[in-house]
């Protein structure tokens, strides 16, 4: 299914939102496989991809795609590297490469970005700056509950400009592609909130809801299936007027926790 190898193939089960044609199918499917897990404060998603990366950009294939980043570019005196693993260090600081020159070998990549290997080379690259950019927006404080949830985003994100952009030529790609970035981490996040406030009637509401409506029949839908429990006591909260003590009192769990689980179950599968 995915020809990159930008990370195991155990994590490509869980996807959202990927387009799936193309070069797209290839580059954002494998990097959202492993940003889209289940996300918790201990889940160290840039560690993890630290860690992949060592592998990955020593593959054979990462060795093949040097060479040809190399030979397609001799200006930038790659040859004598072995791999891409190599390359994305020369990026750092510390490399001796001046900044001018590191610019070029970004530019670089992003011409090369279609293939995955490179793609993943660059999104490596690329992350100290996604950081910076997810602190910019205070990592959805307010919006979102978990900061890796929004770290995850914004390096899918970026993974899907990656491809939109691939064969461009940009004197400041890595700039370029960080402020394309936060404008569309930033309306993401607007997004959420308005599904929070649109979804926020679950704080509210004790009046029961018509019985005949969409929420009605998209609940119906979803009857019996994995997530029950909650289609029930999202019944019971709208068409009931049940309050959400008393569902939370009758469910074994917390009002607060109810309540952030009733939203997000809203948020993913009602609206």
């Amino acid at each position: 299914m995915c020809a990159a190898r930008c990370v195991p193939w155990s994590t490509l089960s869980v996807m959202r939102n990927v387009t799936t044609t193309g070069v797209r199918e290839v580059a954002t499917t494998c990097v959202r496989g492993l940003l889209l897990r289940p996300m918790t404060t201990n889940y160290d998603l840039l560690g993890n991809l630290r860690l992949e990366w060592r592998r990955a950009g020593r593959s054979p294939s990462a060795r093949e795609a040097c060479g040809r980043v190399a030979q397609r570019h001799p200006e930038l005196q790659l040859g004598a590297l072995e791999d891409l693993h190599a390359v994305v260090a020369l990026l750092e600081t510390r490399s001796g490469r001046n900044v001018l020159e590191r610019a070029q070998i970004v530019r670089a990549l992003l011409e090369e970005a279609s293939d995955p290997d490179v793609h993943r080379a660059l999104l490596q690259t690329l992350l100290p700056g996604v950081v910076s950019v997810c602190r910019q927006l205070r990592f959805g404080e307010g919006i979102i509950d978990e900061a890796s949830e929004t770290l995850s985003m914004a390096i899918s994100l970026l993974s899907e400009l990656l491809v939109d952009w691939a064969g461009q030529s940009r004197q400041y790609a890595a700039p370029d592609l960080l402020s394309a970035l936060r404008g569309r981490l930033r309306r993401w996040l607007l997004k959420e909130k308005a599904a929070l406030r649109h979804v926020s009637h679950f704080d509210q509401v004790d009046e029961p809801a018509a019985e005949t409506s969409p929420l009605l029949t998209r609940l119906e839908t979803l009857r019996g299936g994995e997530h029950d429990r909650l289609v029930r006591l999202t019944y019971a909260r709208v068409f009931e007027g049940r309050s959400l003590r008393e569902l939370a009192a009758h469910d074994h769990s917390a009002p607060l926790t109810l309540q952030s689980e009733l939203q997000h179950f809203a948020v993913r599968f009602l609206l």
